[in-house]
């Protein structure tokens, strides 16, 4: 790590976001942290009040394209983590809001780290991209395979994979797409997937909890993925690679039975149909990048996460109606 290190993170207020900031904090880095809202709801869930009184705490709107020039000079900004973004049913209710956010918004950080020297760059893409699992006939499947997103948030994820790459061999600004799954942790509280992250929510509260799909799915721990965002931005990489994110290959069913063993006073089940997404990933270019991948197993997770929870619980410190949503 350098001292002079001032990491831009958008995207702030998000579960990955949250987890991104953490870590910077602990290791002594400047962090600038952005998003529309002020008030850092998901961040408090992890740090101190001590903590987030290191933040720089910015609003930015990433459809700005001023705004963001602005900050990323003003605040000398050399490394970006870029977690900004509409997921798929935003971007379905409000296609031209979702590709605002989601491209425009992916282009003005590109912009700002090709005019103001930024050295790294590491932003969120999706496994979205990927079109159905029946497409792939080789798993793992390798970053290089085709993409044919069924949904516009995969499609816009796309175009800021090919935008980046244009970014690179027009103007040299080097970047790393990340393309996460099933995003699991405190802090993930929205979207159907959160209900992996909310059934250890409502384990530690000691109610029962129903996960509304069932089979196949790939599982990454927040911090893990907060990790490797980080790593990436600092990876030193010359180019515009994109990688995918592989960790835990399982079943929801899998998953719960984990779950039980750590807390066997777990209620917990699943039902509904099997996420209709590619899931069996090959991260094969992402330890060539980083060499090592930062992957915490998953009953270690499961029990960072019960009782990070359970000391959030007894504090007041958690909004429990996110188990209804």
């Amino acid at each position: 790590m350098s001292a002079a290190e001032r990491f831009l993170v958008t995207g702030s207020m998000g579960c990955i976001g949250a987890w991104v900031i953490r870590q910077l904090v602990a290791e002594g880095v400047e962090v600038i942290a952005t998003d529309l809202a002020t008030d850092p709801v998901r961040p408090r869930l992890l740090m101190d009040q001590k903590a987030l009184a290191s933040v720089d705490w910015q609003p930015l709107d990433v459809t700005d394209t001023d705004a963001v020039q602005s900050l990323a000079k003003s605040k000398e900004i050399n490394r970006i983590v870029h977690l900004a973004g509409l997921q798929i049913p935003f971007c379905k209710a409000n296609p031209p809001g979702g590709a605002a956010v989601n491209v425009i918004g992916t282009i003005n950080i590109l912009e700002a780290a090709r005019h103001n020297g930024v050295n790294g760059l590491a932003y969120a893409s999706s496994a979205a991209a990927f079109g159905p699992p029946d497409m792939y006939k080789e798993t793992p499947i390798p970053d290089s395979a085709p993409l044919a997103s069924s949904n516009l948030y995969g499609v816009y994820k796309l175009a800021n994979e090919e935008s980046a790459r244009v970014y690179w061999q027009d103007w040299q600004v080097p970047s790393v797409g990340l393309r996460p799954y099933n995003v699991y942790g405190v802090g993930r509280d929205q979207g159907l997937t959160s209900d992996i992250a909310k059934s250890i929510l409502a384990t530690a509260a000691g109610q029962p909890y129903n996960i509304r799909y069932r089979g196949d799915v790939t599982l990454q721990h927040a911090k893990d993925v907060a990790a490797i965002f980080i790593a990436c931005a600092r990876s030193g990489l010359q180019g515009a690679q994109v990688c995918n994110l592989r960790n835990d290959v399982t079943t929801v069913e899998n998953f719960i039975a984990a779950l039980k063993a750590v807390e066997p006073a777990a209620e917990v089940t699943c039902s509904g149909d099997v996420l209709p997404f590619a899931y069996d990933f090959d991260d094969a270019g992402l330890k060539g990048l980083l060499g090592e991948v930062p992957h915490t197993s998953m009953p270690d997770a499961i029990r960072e996460d019960l009782a990070l929870y359970r000391q959030l619980i007894d504090a007041n410190g958690i909004d429990m109606t996110q188990l209804e949503r």
